[in-house]
């Protein structure tokens, strides 16, 4: 009879901790799952299935993050390819749809949503977003009627009119954030839609901790709820 390996990551693991831990790591360098199967000797198969168990963790971490006070700037943002010929509006064709806030100087907290619409976003809006809090955005109709329920500071800038800062008031923080996650996705050749939520939170998590050790984060919420892997 073998003796089972210990891990506190992962419970009944086939692998022994400190391979473990060299997966996660080569995983916060942002190699792909070839790129570590190659270096550690676990199969790509294998690679796949930790990687992805470890994005769960990481989507329900970021799930559970605090609502946002203070100062936010919010928007929509669509991923996917190309917008197809002869479909217009915003999120037309096969795209998928996100809306973010982001706390200015702070983190930032993304949802895939099905459309643009004023109640899709300010349901959002209402359980995230602290009452004091003031809001930046665009001049989308989705954000009229904040003031009517409770947002007293609500801030426009009218990209239509080519307005992107007046003052204070503008998204910046948060158009940087659709940047960075859309260069990531693109740098691993696109990412299937089935996954693309994992890779939407991974994106968020990696941003909103880019100052902070991930390898020792990653280790800390494994730590707290180990993955199963059946």
């Amino acid at each position: 009879m073998t003796m089972q390996l210990k891990n506190k990551y992962i419970f009944r693991s086939k692998i022994s901790e400190a391979k473990f831990r060299q997966i996660v790591k080569l995983f916060v360098l942002d190699l792909d799952a070839t790129q570590i199967s190659q270096i550690t000797g676990v199969s790509r198969i294998t690679i796949n299935r930790y990687l992805m168990a470890i994005r769960e963790r990481i989507a329900g971490f970021c799930e559970a993050e605090s609502p946002f006070q203070g100062e936010i700037e919010v928007d929509e943002s669509y991923f996917g390819p190309r917008r197809v010929k002869g479909k217009r509006g915003r999120g037309a064709g096969s795209k998928t749809i996100v809306f973010g806030m982001r706390k200015r100087n702070g983190k930032v907290y993304t949802e895939i949503v099905p459309d643009c619409s004023k109640s899709t976003l300010q349901s959002i809006i209402r359980g995230k977003v602290d009452l004091d809090s003031v809001i930046y955005s665009d001049n989308w109709h989705g954000y009229d009627g904040l003031v009517d329920v409770g947002y007293d500071k609500h801030y426009r800038v009218n990209h239509g009119k080519n307005e992107f800062v007046n003052g204070k008031s503008h998204i910046n923080g948060i158009e940087g954030f659709w940047g960075y996650s859309k260069s990531r996705m693109s740098k691993h050749r696109g990412v299937h839609k089935k996954y693309f939520y994992l890779h939407l939170k991974e994106c968020e998590f990696r941003y909103n901790y880019r100052n902070e050790d991930l390898y020792q984060k990653i280790l800390k919420i494994l730590r707290e709820n180990p993955l199963f892997l059946s």
